[in-house]
This record gives structure tokens, C-alpha cells and sequence, in this order.
């Protein structure tokens, strides 16, 4: 015998809902109106279902679910390909929003995105054996990174996550190294954004670039997801 889970999450509209799923390639395969809301859509293996609820604020949203893949970065390209087909952009605040495609500290390179429903979609593939959430770091910046990474793009807590790299940006006695530095202007710069000031991400990012030309090759290469990050960033 054969079983498989299949989510079923809320929202508040059912139809743009289904509109971003298509736009991500899924299929609808069941779409009601009465006696209540009711949808399904399948890409591939991956299944989901949705309720709709008049009164559901999707900014309120809990809801989440983990699809794992064994190809994240081909996944990512083709949603994001289809958002911006769909929406004429690529969103990455508000609702909905799709984030960047990072590696995190529990073995698992990941990416989220959260639909017209509130829900958050974290679609990752394992990277490592080891799926422990590893330690933070005992450096101040590499743990400031640890923590403000699984803030950002786990725990879903933008506000949480600029307080910690404001606080190590604004120390006067400890400097990080130039690729701790670009990696905290870039995430930091990406908060911004999302919580919508731009003039802010705008001059971390702009800073970020200069440090970028400084870089030599080998650092370069240790920041790869970032730079791409740092350049989606700036348009």
C-alpha cells in the first residue's frame, strides 16, 4: 500500500490562488465555487490543496508546507520564469512573493515563497547527510549571518533579523572581513526591500556593489548566491 500526503491550506479567494500555481506550472485538477470554495493543483508528485475562507486574512497566514526536490535550482528558474510571465515581474514582497534560492544551515538549499493566500511554500533539496540545525558560529559576523539567515528565510522575521545585522554593522571596535561584509549588506538590502524602503536597500546594495569589484576570485566564488542575489536586487 502506497501513501501520500496531500496539504490542504486556506484562503481567502480561491481563483488568484490557482492563477499563481498556474503560473508556476501546476495543474488544476479540481476548482469549485459552491457549496464551498474548494481547489486542487498538482505539478509532477507535488499535490496541493486549497479551502476558501471569507473572513481568512492572508497577512495573518501560519500556514506552510515543505516540498523537497532533487533539483531546487531548476525549480526556482522555472518559477520564477513563470511569475514574471504571469505578473510582468518577479514579486519578492508583498503577496504573493517568491525569495532567494540559498543554502541553510540544516543541509537543505532552499528557497520560499508564499502565495495570494498567506501561504508559505518552502521548496528545498537536502545538500547534506546531516540535517541538524548546525551551531551558530562563534564569530560575531558569521554568527550575526547564521542567525539572521534562518530569521529571514526560516523563521520568516524580517524585523528580528535587521536588528541583529544593525547591531554587528554599527560596531566601532570589531570590522568583518570584506565577503562577511558584502553578505551582510546584500541580506540586509534584501530586507529592506521586502519591508518596502527602498532608499535604505538602495544605498547598502550600492555599497555592496563597490565591495563586490574588491573581491578576488576565490572570494567571488564563496559568495555566488549572494552576488546573484545582490544583482536581482538591483534590477
Amino acid at each position: 500500500m502506497t501513501e501520500k500526503t496531500i496539504p490542504i491550506l486556506p484562503c481567502q479567494q480561491i481563483q488568484p490562488v490557482v492563477d499563481f500555481y498556474s503560473a508556476l506550472g501546476f495543474e488544476t485538477t479540481f476548482l469549485q465555487k459552491s457549496p464551498y470554495p474548494y481547489a486542487a493543483v498538482r505539478r509532477g508528485p507535488v499535490e496541493l490543496q486549497f479551502l476558501g475562507m471569507k473572513q481568512y486574512d492572508p497577512t495573518q497566514s501560519y500556514s506552510s508546507c515543505y516540498i523537497v526536490t532533487d533539483d531546487v535550482d531548476g525549480l526556482y528558474a522555472a518559477f520564477r520564469e513563470g511569475l514574471r510571465a504571469a505578473y510582468g515581474r518577479i514579486p519578492s514582497r508583498g503577496l504573493p512573493r517568491i525569495g532567494p534560492l540559498k543554502d541553510m544551515s540544516y543541509g537543505m538549499r532552499q528557497f520560499l515563497m508564499t502565495d495570494p493566500g498567506g501561504n508559505s511554500i518552502r521548496v528545498g533539496q537536502q545538500i547534506s547527510e546531516d540535517q541538524h540545525l548546525r551551531p551558530a558560529p562563534k564569530g560575531t559576523f558569521e554568527r550575526a549571518l547564521h542567525t539572521a539567515d534562518l530569521f529571514v528565510d526560516s523563521k520568516e522575521d524580517l524585523p528580528g533579523a535587521a536588528r541583529i545585522i544593525d547591531r554587528v554593522l554599527g560596531l566601532e571596535d570589531e570590522r568583518p572581513t570584506a565577503v562577511q561584509h558584502l553578505r551582510l549588506l546584500v541580506l540586509r538590502g534584501d530586507i529592506a526591500q521586502r519591508l518596502g524602503d527602498d532608499a535604505l536597500a538602495a544605498r547598502l546594495l550600492e555599497r555592496a556593489a563597490e565591495i563586490e569589484g574588491e573581491l578576488g576570485d576565490e572570494e567571488v566564488e564563496s559568495v555566488r548566491d549572494t552576488l546573484l542575489r545582490l544583482a536581482e536586487l538591483r534590477g
